[in-house]
């Protein structure tokens, strides 16, 4: 791990800002999106001299990146390797593509951030994650496993039979996972008198799904898990666009951000920094990448940040639990809330399955939220108990057949489970 994490916050801003200054730099000259957004805006990369300057130059949208998509790349077109697609969580899936120097920083990155959650050369990893469908994320593990030095099982994503076929075989200590396919593991395992509690596996490196509250306890889903499987349970958070990936370390107080790869800003509606604790929107700007550079880069993601010291040491900034999109705020009988609110009532609940979250417009243009339960749970007038003892207001929430519920959840040639459908 780099040295420089220990520094002070000062120190570590300090060595940011001439990356971020090498890398406006070669936005300036090299991607043809943004010489054309200086030049009508009038933008003089010379007049920015801080980070308290960053508010000079524009932020850029997953629409933006969507509509001249081309117009971002930044290297010759047989420069480029390596295809992918966003995983289109709002909207379409956006095309991605990176060169020999990106997926080299790419594999850096992994590795720095498995290092991070205690991960040696001495372990075996099992990606239950896919590597293919240009999915960026099975590759990152693979390349930055492959750096480490680890050994490396590919499983790919779902099969419960050959996840555990696998880690009977190979004895892997880690899995890398979303979350509640760890409780399909589980579920599996009971169902097919598997010893999961006694495999060799004592960490999951999780992805896609929070695990942890603001206070940085587990937050439902991580407790239902531990409470079946004594694992450890570590949080990343990454995506397509940032091409970079912040992880826990052990201490478990934060996804910890790698400030020589990528600048993190969370700011208000106003686009000004917000402070540590209060929740504001995630802007990126990635560091070092050459095919795609992306300029303060809008994620929609809503979470809060920590600046204070780490009880591991490291000093860098860490970012907390996303609750969720900017776009998804839902605004209830008077109550603001986002999905992820209404997701972790109902995995404290405990007693559903499976879920499906619906936000529409009434009649009127406010928010009407519904929650799409199967057929097999009748509490309903318990469950409305229980949002309103925890959330103030009460959902609509409707039967449906677990067959028509589990495709409503996973809709055909989608990556990621959906949870929650914003129809308004």
């Amino acid at each position: 791990m780099s040295d420089h994490l220990f520094e002070t916050l000062e120190t570590i801003k300090t060595e940011q800002w001439k990356l971020f200054k090498k890398q406006l730099e070669y936005i300036s000259e090299n991607s043809p999106y943004y010489r054309k957004l200086f030049q009508e805006k009038s933008i003089s990369i010379a007049e920015i001299k801080s980070f308290d300057d960053l508010r000079k130059l524009p932020i850029t949208s997953k629409e933006d990146l969507q509509r001249y998509n081309s117009d971002f790349i930044a290297v010759p077109k047989d420069d480029i390797i390596d295809f992918v697609t966003t995983s289109g969580t709002l909207g379409s899936p956006v095309n991605f593509a990176l060169n020999d120097a990106d997926l080299d920083r790419l594999a850096e990155n992994e590795y720095r951030s498995f290092k991070l959650a205690g991960v040696k050369k001495s372990d075996k990893v099992q990606i239950t994650t896919t590597l293919d469908r240009r999915f960026m994320a099975g590759l990152a593990y693979f390349l930055g496993l492959r750096k480490l030095g680890a050994g490396i099982i590919r499983t790919g994503s779902g099969l419960p039979q050959l996840q555990w076929e696998s880690i009977e075989r190979f004895k892997p200590n880690y899995l890398v996972a979303v979350p509640s396919f760890l409780l399909k593991l589980i579920q599996y395992a009971e169902e097919n008198n598997i010893d999961y509690k006694n495999s060799s596996i004592k960490a999951a490196v999780c992805i896609g799904e929070p695990l942890r509250n603001p206070d940085f306890e587990l937050n439902a889903l991580g407790r239902k898990i531990t409470g079946l499987w004594d694992i450890e349970l570590f949080s990343t958070y990454a995506s397509t666009e940032m091409s970079t990936a912040f992880t826990e370390c052990p201490e478990h107080h934060g996804n910890h951000v790698l400030t020589d790869l990528i600048h993190a800003e969370i700011v208000n509606e106003q686009g000004e920094q917000v402070k540590p604790g209060e929740i504001g929107e995630l802007v990126v700007t990635p560091l070092g990448t050459q095919t795609m550079p992306l300029l303060r880069f809008a994620t929609g993601d809503m979470l809060t940040y920590h600046e204070s010291k780490c009880s591991c040491g490291r000093r860098t900034p860490r970012l907390g639990s996303v609750i969720g999109r900017k776009q998804q705020k839902i605004k209830l009988k008077g109550t603001s809330l986002y999905p992820q609110h209404i997701i972790e009532v109902l995995n404290s609940y405990g007693k559903i399955a499976s879920f499906v979250i619906e936000a529409h417009l009434d009649e009127m243009d406010n928010d009407h939220l519904i929650i799409f339960v199967p057929n097999s749970f009748t509490a309903i007038e318990d469950l409305k108990d229980y949002f309103r003892s925890h959330l103030s207001v009460t959902p609509e929430i409707k039967i449906l057949e677990l067959e028509n519920l589990v495709k409503l959840k996973f809709p055909k040639g989608s990556r990621k489970p959906q949870v929650f459908r914003d129809l308004r």
